[in-house]
């Protein structure tokens, strides 16, 4: 892999099938997710007889509360049948549970839409651990960052098109029967691009499934505990999606409250920032040359840090009046004092591509391979606990006071101090 360009594994049948599914699955995740908050702020929020802002808020929590409830068991499931055949099975469901999502938009049901959502959440849950822990069965060690890298790429490309697709279609004239067919076709092609995966074999064909949930996800943090460079690598990644999710989440406010932009602007940001950990996620490879290593995961968690403190020094600007008129993005990207903004977004998310990749093929390569997709099922949970505590905190420190861009500000300083925690793992 050294001599090879990554984009190579793209022509090979052991990586393109799980690339290709991976990326739809992705897009549908978000696709429907952003069709669904557009209906309910916009449409269908009101009818219900509910606030559209708690049922937005409400619709996060559903979406997460699988990867709590079923990581115990989609670990087991992952390591007692071959992970391909799991990936198509999944993948089979996604279709069926598309076709609701297609009912519940079709006689604008928002119960049923939060209960497609929910069962969106538990398939991705059952796919994630087969995802990471089928790539160090494919793929030599040697190509483990340039795989990753690759998913992770795909994956925020996937983020970035469903989420400004779905938010466009829904509420055009016959939205909901675009977005309906749309999200069961890419169903469709998910689950046969899963068909060409190659098959691997189970890493314990009597594992028992247990479904005391509580108890085996405690004895899975157990046995990921002692393997101490898997666990701090497992706390890293959910660092890299608690800064994320703070930034995603703010945008749109920031662009009207501190920028005075539109909605154009806050979707140029997602589009900035996509693009962006998708470079770096790609540019680890040419860094690394195949190496499994996260020596300059440090130096890329001090450019989020140094990124972040700038960007709140050029966002400090006057308040904008509630009832000012907005720009545009081609209105606000022209203005030079606006290049700084951009840049700082640019690198925290560039660093956060070279941040993350290397962390992952750490915990795939070091993890013990029966351990492996125990230790995803776990990163999980905890991606989705700091994703959520990231809600919380941006949330009270709103409630007090804090500006938006004295947020970001919190992101530089926490994210240095784990550049020197990372700076431990050997």
């Amino acid at each position: 892999m050294k001599s090879k360009n990554q984009f190579s594994l793209l022509t090979t049948r052991r990586f393109m099938p799980l690339f290709l599914t991976q990326f739809l699955g992705a897009f549908n995740d978000n696709f429907f997710k952003s069709a669904l908050m557009m209906l309910i702020t916009y449409r269908i929020g009101d009818a219900a007889g509910v606030d559209s802002r708690i049922l937005v808020n409400a619709a996060a929590g559903v979406f997460i509360a699988p990867f709590f409830i079923f990581a115990a068991p989609a670990s087991d499931l992952a390591d007692r049948y071959d992970r391909s055949d799991m990936m198509r099975w999944v993948k089979f469901a996604e279709i069926v549970v598309m076709a609701g999502a297609f009912a519940g938009f079709y006689i604008h049901n928002v119960w049923l839409l939060m209960i497609v959502l929910f069962l969106m959440g538990a398939q991705s849950t059952f796919f994630s651990p087969c995802k990471y822990s089928i790539l160090p069965q494919h793929l030599e060690e040697d190509e483990l960052i340039a795989g990753n890298g690759l998913i992770q790429m795909g994956t925020y490309l996937a983020i970035l098109t469903g989420t400004i697709f779905g938010g466009l279609m829904i509420l055009k004239e016959n939205g909901i029967f675009w977005v309906g067919g749309l999200a069961v076709t890419i169903a469709a092609a998910g689950w046969l691009s899963s068909m060409f995966i190659p098959p691997t074999t189970p890493i314990d064909p009597a594992r028992k499934i247990s479904f005391h949930i509580v108890k085996r996800t405690f004895k899975m943090f157990s046995e990921v505990f002692p393997m101490k460079k898997v666990f701090y690598s497992m706390l890293a990644i959910s660092w890299f999606w608690l800064v994320g999710a703070t930034f995603l989440a703010q945008f749109p406010t920031y662009s009207r409250s501190i920028l005075g932009a539109d909605e154009s602007v806050a979707t140029t940001f997602l589009a900035i920032f996509s693009c962006g950990i998708g470079l770096g996620s790609i540019t680890c490879n040419a860094i690394l040359k195949g190496e499994v290593t996260a020596k300059y995961v440090p130096a890329a968690a001090y450019g989020i840090a140094i990124a972040s403190v700038l960007l709140y020094f050029v966002s400090d600007r006057p308040p904008v009046a509630p009832d000012a008129e907005t720009i545009g993005a081609l209105e606000f990207f022209v203005k030079p004092e606006n290049f700084m903004i951009t840049f700082c977004l640019f690198s925290i998310a560039f660093c956060g591509g070279l941040y993350i990749v290397p962390l992952y093929a750490v915990m795939q390569s070091s993890a013990p391979e029966e351990k492996v997709s125990g230790v995803i099922a776990c990163s999980n949970i905890t991606d989705s606990i700091f994703m959520a505590l990231a809600a919380l905190a941006a949330s009270v420190l709103i409630s007090w006071g804090v500006s938006i861009p004295q947020i970001f500000l919190t992101m530089g300083p926490s994210t240095f101090i784990v550049g020197l925690l990372v700076s431990m793992i050997k």
